[in-house]
């Protein structure tokens, strides 16, 4: 009997190990959906909360943006916020100090929240050249960020 027994469990471990499927990683999942009333605003975290891997649901309606924590994966999430008849898209801002220059074309967007500008390849990145720093130490851009004066 105890041959069968080993091979038995071997059997089921080696089956179990195959079907078993790795856990998502936690994240936060940001997500821009346009609501306007309570109702919308409920209808998109109830969709979302009933998910399996959701800890928390964050509404926000003045930047309309829903912020999901859990073990999930963005995608799912978007297509279950676009189930609800709500266009929606993935975050697309960062904060602006983030950027090296917020005013090149297609980053700068006047429905933006405050302090955030559209995310977005930039044309000129920032570098690390002792020539381009002291380029930078006069802006007319901005005629307040002068470091000599």
């Amino acid at each position: 009997m105890g041959a069968l027994d080993y091979l038995s469990n071997f059997c089921i471990n080696v089956t179990s190990s195959t079907t078993r499927s790795k856990r998502k990683p936690m994240q936060t999942v940001e997500i821009k959906v346009k609501m306007d009333c309570d109702g919308c605003e409920r209808r998109v975290k109830n969709a979302v909360a009933s998910m399996k891997g959701v800890k928390s649901v964050e509404v926000n309606r003045k930047q309309s943006k829903v912020s999901v924590n859990g073990y999930v994966e963005p995608i799912k999430v978007l297509k279950r916020i676009k189930r609800t008849g709500k266009a929606a898209e993935f975050w697309p801002y960062i904060p602006q100090h983030l950027v090296h220059y917020p005013y090149i074309s297609g980053v700068y967007d006047k429905r933006a929240p405050a302090g955030h500008v559209r995310n977005s390849v930039q044309a000129f990145p920032a570098s690390n050249a002792a020539e381009d720093n002291m380029v930078s130490l006069f802006s007319d851009d901005n005629v307040n960020a002068c470091s000599i004066m």
